[in-house]
């Protein structure tokens, strides 16, 4: 099976349905951070030089199958507009007499961009109806949202089955850049997870316990580990119903010959602000109120020694609470340990990435920054991602 990407395809005067992940922050209805914008641009403008109508598909935030009005796309399409240095049309739903006439009405070379996809309840529930009538809007169908290729939804899934089906540039990139990790990567090879969440790890940890010399449990993750093992972690966020996940993946790893390693000292305190005061403490002397917020100097002294050992990286979660001054250390010396380490260094999820754009790290200090946290750990899990498997030949 081969992904089918641009290369192969007749898009010449041809109108192309685009589905591309702008789910973007916003503030004061304006666009906070355009990355995931600029990071479709070369797909982009290789349509608009190939003469195609362009009608773009995304989704915003969650609005759960109902109209949101601090979730319309209009912001994106005015930001898309300065970025092409060309007028982006918006109409104001996905469907209907109104997107019909104005798909009529633009011309080869110009881009409509379609409302938010998940104001309708039919797109995450990939319904049929609703993903032949999108699919009724153009002649071809590509992909460029690597985010979303998880999602096996109408705009991301469905309306490849009524189209030929391509991926844009940036999926083809996202694939080329992680598929060698599948395989077998440079040694010494270490996993750094962070993060709140076991549920979205745990894959990855376990389809890399045979390949992986050592894995570095961070953030909230950390604290069920440590709970699992045994220890205190007071009032500190972790997630007690995943205790016997936890204990399976160390025991599984220690048969794996794969170290497992957390931090011996953290960084508590008894509230979250930016002006907390903090202790230094051993991991045995955690109870009570006291919440665990970052690893401790030992441990991240550790930490980075095993990064500079390192030939090859991954890194998907922050260490602690970056957000808040007190507890941005551990993030913050792991994201420079990392940047200057020689391995070969893969970043995703979006904290991870809103770190190191926090610490002013450019995101080309590391070998491969992806846009899809959630897409890339199942992709590194070895699933198969139905956003994908309709872009195969």
């Amino acid at each position: 099976m081969k992904l089918q990407t641009l290369k192969d395809a007749d898009l010449a005067h041809k109108t192309v349905l685009l589905r591309v992940d702008y789910n973007v922050p916003l503030r004061d209805g304006k666009v906070a951070d355009d990355t995931r914008i600029r990071q479709s641009l070369p797909t982009l403008k290789h349509l608009i030089g190939q003469n195609a109508k362009i009608i773009i598909m995304s989704h915003l935030g969650r609005p759960k199958g109902e109209v949101k009005e601090e979730l319309r796309l209009t912001p994106v399409a005015d930001h898309l507009s300065k970025l092409l240095n060309a007028p982006v049309i918006k109409v104001e739903s996905c469907i209907g007499a109104e997107v019909e006439e104005a798909i009529k009405s633009i011309k080869n070379g110009q881009v409509l961009m379609l409302e938010n996809t998940r104001f309708h309840a039919e797109e995450k529930k990939n319904d049929p109806g609703f993903a032949k009538k999108l699919a009724s809007y153009a002649d071809v169908y590509v992909s460029d949202a690597f985010g979303t290729v998880h999602r096996a939804h109408a705009s991301t899934e469905g309306v490849a089955h009524h189209l030929p089906a391509y991926a844009g540039f940036l999926i083809e990139k996202e694939i080329a850049a992680l598929s060698p990790l599948l395989e077998e990567p440079q040694k010494p090879f270490v996993l750094i997870m962070g993060g709140a969440k076991i549920d979205t790890k745990i894959g990855v940890m376990k389809n890399y316990l045979e390949k992986a010399d050592k894995i570095i449990v961070g953030g909230g993750l950390a604290n069920t580990f440590l709970l699992a093992r045994g220890f205190d972690v007071g009032a500190s966020l972790c997630q007690k119903d995943k205790i016997e996940t936890a204990r399976e993946i160390m025991l599984e790893a220690e048969k794996a010959n794969c170290e497992i390693v957390m931090p011996q000292d953290v960084i508590a305190a008894d509230e979250i602000s930016d002006d907390a005061i903090t202790a230094d403490a051993n991991i045995r002397g955690i109870e009570g109120d006291m919440q665990i917020l970052d690893v401790g100097e030992e441990s991240l002294k550790q930490f980075i020694e095993i990064v500079n050992e390192a030939a090859t990286i991954i890194w998907n979660g922050p260490l602690g609470l970056y957000e808040k001054k007190p507890f941005e250390k551990g993030t913050r010396e792991i994201a420079w340990a990392i940047k200057n380490s020689s391995a070969k260094s893969y970043l995703g999820g979006g904290d991870t990435v809103d770190a190191i754009k926090r610490f002013e790290i450019s995101p080309d200090s590391f070998t491969h920054v992806s846009t899809g946290g959630g897409a890339m750990l199942e992709f590194l899990e070895g699933k198969d991602l139905p956003g994908l498997k309709v872009l195969m030949k």
